[in-house]
């Protein structure tokens, strides 16, 4: 079926701004995102301005979005009307943020499954609370086995929580425990043929109390079984991570790259969160959020230093997300059109 973009002008203002594809904006933008381009075909321009060159740094069939980011007009239009806009910008995937959303009419899981392939959505994943209090709750810990059968009944191949694993502390020992506990997750998706997967925010990126000089990303990493627990990256929290957390408490260096975690282990991170943020060191996770393409993470080498990798390519699934978009079908058209246009340097 063939999507179509939406003209945007204020994509002039984004190319500009980044600079990331040295071409004249004005012209681009035009050719970007003109009434007949496609996402295959709509950006012309490469990473050094000549024309034709460079294939796309976006993997084919593999741009989605976390549908939180679009809470507000599923609870207000319903899935279909947002399935078909997304169809439009060019999207291939979505992830769950619930399966209801507030949803304008109810809706099945058979139903919601069959609503997203009619609009050639592929639902990749699933974001389920890790644990409660409550013996009742839709969670990992307390219902297992419905939180499965669920994601089954979805057709889903990932299946995953963005709780920090601080359910019993900060301490080495409490995020060896709560690995254990995503082994058993994992050995249990596994099972079922998906993969369970854990969704960072900038706080994974801190120090064991216990034991400062020991950052907690590194113990989940350790603790956990490769083949059983996977990592969906949210790239925005990891460079927000990245500010907080370059030095111990004590204050000694400790810089870390979030890109050289996935380059270490690729294999481990299956989804990426792509978000993206204004650099703004007054700002207490040092980033403002902002539409992809509009902040100053850059995305080209991102995307680019993982997809190169051999075999590696087709092996991850990119989901664009906002925690407080603007205007959630401008944030999620903007998005889309902005990572279509990237090309590789030649």
């Amino acid at each position: 079926m063939s999507r179509m973009f939406q003209p945007d002008p204020e994509l002039t203002h984004r190319l500009t701004r980044r600079g990331m594809l040295g071409v004249a904006a004005g012209a681009t933008a035009a050719a970007l995102l003109g009434a007949t381009a496609s996402p295959a075909g709509a950006a012309t321009e490469t990473a050094t301005g000549a024309t034709g060159h460079g294939r796309p740094v976006l993997p084919p069939g593999r741009l989605g979005i976390q549908l939180y980011s679009l809470r507000d007009k599923v609870s207000t239009l319903g899935f279909a009307p947002v399935f078909a806009e997304l169809e439009k910008y060019g999207y291939d995937e979505v992830e769950f943020a619930g399966y209801t959303q507030g949803s304008a009419g109810p809706i099945t899981l058979a139903q919601l499954r069959r609503l997203a392939r009619d609009h050639g959505l592929n639902p990749i994943g699933s974001h389920v609370g890790y644990y409660s209090d409550d013996p009742n709750a839709y969670t990992f810990a307390q219902n297992l086995t419905k939180v499965l059968d669920d994601a089954q009944a979805l057709g889903l191949k990932h299946i995953g929580t963005a709780s920090g694993p601080f359910r019993y502390g900060s301490t080495v020992d409490a995020w060896k425990r709560a690995a254990e506990e995503f082994n058993t997750y994992g050995a249990a998706a596994k099972a079922r043929g998906m993969k369970f997967y854990q969704h960072n925010h900038s706080e994974e990126f801190s120090f064991a109390t216990d034991d400062p000089k020991v950052r907690l990303y590194d113990v989940l990493l350790k603790e956990t079984d490769p083949d059983l627990v996977f990592l969906e990256m949210d790239i925005f929290w990891a460079y927000s991570g990245q500010f907080r957390f370059s030095k111990r408490p004590d204050g000694t260096p400790a810089p870390f790259e979030p890109l050289n975690y996935v380059l270490r282990q690729p294999h481990r991170y299956p989804l990426f969160h792509v978000k993206d943020g204004v650099s703004d060191p007054a700002n207490t996770y040092g980033y403002r959020m902002t539409d992809v393409g509009d902040g100053d993470i850059d995305y080209q080498k991102f995307i680019s230093g993982v997809t190169r990798l051999k075999g590696e390519r087709l092996a991850h699934h990119w989901q664009t997300e906002h925690d407080q978009p603007a205007e959630s079908f401008t944030f999620a058209r903007r998005s889309s059109a902005y990572l279509h246009s990237l090309r590789e340097k030649c």
